[in-house]
């Protein structure tokens, strides 16, 4: 009989059992479900009813549930990532199994290009049939397109201007773009004190890009720009905006963690100048970022601003 533990004859890894893609599953289903639960509700409480286990978990508004799902995907995406880094310091990572990575995370960014084109889908649906909302003749011509997008956005809606604090973020992305890259091509000549540089100032570019953007966002909601009563139509323009816009700050943070890791692991010595796909990763996710805003720059604020 063969041994079971015998080392392969093939250059593919076989994983060990893991807990984790079940674990993330689950936490991701209650964290939607709680999500549902903070915003919607699954039962109704009335404001005099006496509290109840139901209504305790499942009223409107209890963020418990929602934050309980959240640590749980959280922990397991630790936990598998922190899985794989080992694999690949034992050495499972062949080339075979390198270039499947590859592949995968060329394969993950496709998906979050088809994520994004679905939200300027939606954006220009609405500039161009908003005229007919407003009664203007159908679209057929060039200038009737015109004639429909100026009607958009919404009458009644204070647009920002697009040369402040969206060109100042524009100007820290593509300048994020600049470091990123040269902490790579700086890795990969094994300068490594260089590569330090470039990744610590491409994480705190970062973090002040989400700061200029959580400052943008309370200034459009206290000032009340994009909602009001007296604008037809107002809260399509409001809820596509902070989708879209929204959505990217969110992947602007998740790549951020990604780069916080990856320097992490820089500092451990865990890179290397022939191996450090995990830092190539980041850097393609990084760039992807990048050029999703240069297109909502263009669009949201420049275009339609």
């Amino acid at each position: 009989m063969a041994d079971a533990h015998a080392a392969p004859h093939h250059d593919y890894h076989l994983v060990n059992p893991s807990p984790w893609p079940l674990v993330s599953s689950m936490a991701t289903v209650v964290m939607m479900i709680g999500a549902v639960v903070w915003m919607k509700g699954l039962v109704t409480v009335a404001p005099d009813a006496e509290v109840t286990l139901a209504g305790a978990l499942f009223g409107k508004g209890e963020m418990a549930l929602f934050f309980a799902g959240l640590a749980g995907v959280l922990v397991a995406a630790f936990a598998w990532w922190a899985d794989v880094i080992k694999e690949s310091r034992q050495g499972d990572h062949t080339p075979v199994v390198s270039l499947g990575l590859r592949y995968g995370m060329v394969l993950f960014i496709a998906s979050e290009v088809m994520f994004f084109a679905a939200f300027f889908w939606i954006f220009f649906e609405m500039s161009l049939f908003n005229a007919a909302r407003e009664n203007v003749p159908e679209i057929g011509t060039w200038a009737d397109t015109a004639a429909a997008w100026s009607t958009w956005p919404p009458k009644g809606i204070e647009t920002l201007d697009a040369w402040q604090l969206p060109l100042l973020n524009t100007v820290i992305l593509l300048l994020s773009g600049t470091t990123v890259t040269w902490a790579h091509h700086a890795l990969q000549q094994g300068d490594r004190n260089a590569t330090k540089i470039g990744l610590a100032i491409t994480v705190a570019l970062g973090l002040i890009f989400t700061g200029v953007q959580a400052y943008e966002y309370q200034h459009i909601i206290h000032e009340n720009l994009f909602f009001n009563d007296e604008a037809a139509n107002s809260g399509l323009y409001g809820s596509i905006f902070f989708m879209a816009t929204g959505f990217h700050g969110f992947h602007v943070l998740l790549g951020t963690i990604f780069l916080v890791v990856c320097l992490l692991r820089l500092l451990a010595g865990q890179f290397t100048p022939e191996k450090h796909f995990g830092f190539e990763a980041a850097a393609w996710y990084w760039h992807f970022v990048d050029v999703v805003w240069l297109f909502l720059f263009a669009f949201v604020y420049v275009v339609f601003g």
